[in-house]
């Protein structure tokens, strides 16, 4: 991770828009970075690469050596989305997706983390009542690269007629990650609860044991344990019960999901990937391809992944900051895109808020 020094200094960001809506949100996404550099003096240089369908499209691989390349070079790397049906009938190993999941080992982020958050002025937008959903602001700490989505062996039986996927952590992976969720839970509510299936997966067993261990070096912060089943119907029940929580790969994938469709719609949720080097900042929504090119993505995932690559990739918080009061005050306003309201604004129409309320606030 950078830490940016002199405000001159420049800054390298990756932009990899790749498929489906994720033109427009990154889009949305750079035109709030470029106002927060003019405002506050930084030298942001943005370069366009192609993953995924995208690169796909181009004829050459989900991950191209390139962009793989220009990514470790880099400051931060923010993405838009990857997946797109028509590569549905391609062989697994040559889809779209695989391209991510190439780019996270490659750049070697192990912690992803998702906020959540219940803003106001949005609390009926999901399906909970507002009274439950009032005052849920949690963050899931994802493993991102071990598990189910990266064990071996792996793969589809010849005959097709069955199929194997490989859970498998390291010690050392799940200590990593456990210390970057409880220095996390530190900097909020100290609390932190880590989800498993202990009771019946010899992995999560092995997960609830080093974070037990871990969490001897954290004092101050409050450590439970809960099963991930228990855990999902409780984030459904009682949202606004977490604060930090932490997991490995797939039960993240699904929990964080979940977090979305509680307040509101998956296009609020931003994340960031962060390991020993460029971070990857992407909002959670996919691709959404039957949205494409209609103006009617939500770009508040985006914008505040933006935020997220300002105060957790470059070390600017008080941009980062600054850029979430854009989007929590252009919210309470009133001005919303069409997934959260009805009627409802476009893409364009609501980082055109964002970006003018920066201006107003920093002219």
């Amino acid at each position: 991770m950078r830490r940016a020094g002199d405000p001159a200094d420049q800054m390298k960001i990756v932009v990899m828009p790749g498929d489906g809506i994720g033109p427009e949100v990154t889009i949305a996404a750079v035109r709030v970075l470029t106002r927060i550099g003019e405002i506050f003096g930084h030298a942001f240089t943005f370069e366009e690469t192609l993953i995924g369908g995208a690169a796909i499209r181009a004829s050459q691989a989900p991950l191209p050596k390139e962009t793989l390349a220009a990514a470790k070079g880099a400051d931060a790397v923010l993405l838009g989305a990857v997946g797109h049906p028509d590569f549905d009938h391609l062989p697994p190993s040559d889809r779209p997706e695989v391209g991510l999941l190439l780019l996270r080992r490659g750049l070697g982020v192990f912690a992803n983390l998702r906020p959540a958050r219940a803003w106001a002025g949005l609390e009926d937008a999901g399906p909970l009542k507002s009274s439950v959903l009032r005052g849920t602001d949690l963050i899931v700490v994802r493993e991102l690269t071990g598990g189910l989505y990266y064990g071996k062996p792996r793969g589809l039986a010849a005959d097709g007629q069955s199929a194997v996927n490989t859970m498998e952590y390291s010690r050392g992976e799940i200590e990593r990650v456990a210390h970057v969720a409880f220095k996390l839970a530190r900097t909020r509510r100290k609390k932190l609860v880590s989800v498993d299936k202990a009771n019946v997966l010899e992995v999560s067993r092995l997960w609830r044991d080093v974070v037990t261990n871990v969490g001897k070096e954290y004092p101050d912060v409050a450590l439970t344990h809960e099963f991930v089943d228990a855990a999902a119907m409780k984030l459904a029940f009682a949202p606004s019960a977490f604060d930090v929580m932490l997991t490995e790969n797939m039960f993240g994938d699904i929990l964080s999901d979940e977090a979305g469709a509680v307040c509101g719609s998956l296009g609020l949720l931003p994340s960031a990937s962060l390991g020993y080097g460029a971070g990857l900042f992407e909002p959670v929504h996919g691709s959404a391809p039957d949205l494409a090119g209609k103006d009617v993505a939500n770009p508040v995932g985006a914008i505040l992944s933006a935020s997220m690559l300002l105060s957790d990739g470059l070390g600017l918080r008080a941009e980062g900051a600054a850029v979430v009061a854009a989007v929590e005050r252009t919210l309470a306003a009133g001005i919303r895109t069409t997934d959260v309201a009805t009627p409802g604004v476009g893409t364009r129409a609501f980082t055109d808020a964002v970006v003018n309320d920066l201006g107003s606030r920093f002219p």
